[in-house]
């Protein structure tokens, strides 16, 4: 052993505390870490919220607010995903630091966890989705960007509605399914339909929308997807491309755009995601989705949403950390759009 080296390490760091960094590359960790005024709050005890963020009763003065939407009328196989932000707030460890981007997004961002959007009704889909607009509305005025946690897929068709009234947004969306079907039992604004309507209502762009992941018997609804011109990469297309062909054309496609990221936690394998309504078999790793997002630090993200956890499919509760996780990578990425 190298005597020398001992010494100095000895020296260096045996009587310091575990939060200091002694080295350049790491020093600059502690300086962000202390405009952190809540860094120091323990994981498990307190009131819970999204990624361990300050409680606030409203958006004033943010640059990003967290937001539950419990809400899962617009499920057309197993409901419970109205559960999924009480169930995210739950999960403790997600960040603060994000070692693949080198970045602290709740240091360089005010951010806080604003709570759930008011909804008058338990019972009314139409409602419902009137209620998220109107919210929305409001948090868009203020110049705040929203990060939400769902409630079905079918909570991110108002929200785009507002993020989208003076401009069209670009997308990116994981998912096992492309969610632009028709209506279903009578209803168009089930979560298996939001896109196709959010395009119809002149608020998502299809020729900068990609949706990855899309696989299973419900790509016989993906007709308007492709017929409007998104572009679409299936999950064994995933593969045969590799990671780095798929970010390219990702960046391809959204390059220039407002962008709104959308992750429902069925586009990963129900191997790390079971807790979700509509699982299918064959899908992405959580890594390979991480990579996705990562990408796309720099580009100009608007909003975002983490969708279709449904806890009490979610025995080991794997499912809602890796719907945390995913919201962190997104709340990582909008810290570079500054």
């Amino acid at each position: 052993m190298d005597l020398d080296k001992l010494n100095r390490l000895r020296e260096t760091y045996q009587d310091k505390d575990g939060s200091e960094y002694m080295t350049e590359d790491f020093q600059h960790i502690t300086e962000k870490m202390a405009n952190r005024p809540h860094s120091k709050n323990k994981s498990y005890s307190g009131v819970p919220t999204f990624l361990d963020l300050p409680h606030q009763e409203d958006y004033t003065d943010l640059d990003v607010a967290l937001i539950g939407v419990p809400m899962d009328l617009g499920v057309t196989n197993r409901s419970g995903a109205r559960f999924g932000p009480r169930a995210l707030r739950t999960i403790e460890r997600i960040g603060p630091y994000n070692h693949a981007l080198d970045e602290i997004p709740s240091a360089v961002l005010k951010a806080a966890d604003v709570g759930d959007v008011p909804l008058r009704t338990r019972f009314d889909l139409g409602k419902s989705h009137e209620d998220i607009y109107e919210y929305y509305r409001g948090v868009v005025a203020a110049g705040v960007k929203p990060l939400s946690v769902g409630g079905d897929h079918s909570i991110t068709h108002p929200i785009m509605k507002a993020l989208g009234a003076d401009r069209p947004v670009a997308m990116l969306h994981i998912d096992a399914h492309t969610d632009t079907g028709g209506p279903y039992d009578g209803e168009k604004f089930h979560h298996g339909g939001p896109f196709r309507q959010a395009v119809l209502d002149g608020v998502l762009d299809p020729d900068h929308c990609v949706q990855i992941g899309i696989r299973g018997s419900a790509c016989i609804s993906g007709e308007f997807s492709f017929d409007s011109g998104m572009t679409v990469i299936h999950a064994e297309e995933v593969e045969q491309m590799g990671i780095d062909a798929v970010i390219a054309k990702a960046q391809e496609v959204l390059k220039d755009q407002p962008v709104y990221i959308t992750v429902d936690v069925d586009g990963i394998d129900p191997a790390y995601t079971p807790g979700t309504g509509t699982p299918e078999v064959g899908g992405m790793t959580p890594l390979q989705v991480q990579m996705i997002i990562r990408s796309l630090q720099g580009f100009n993200i608007i909003g975002g949403d983490v969708v279709e956890v449904a806890p009490q499919y979610d025995a080991t509760t794997n499912t809602a950390q890796v719907g945390a996780q995913m919201l962190f990578e997104i709340f990582s990425v909008m810290s570079f759009d500054r």
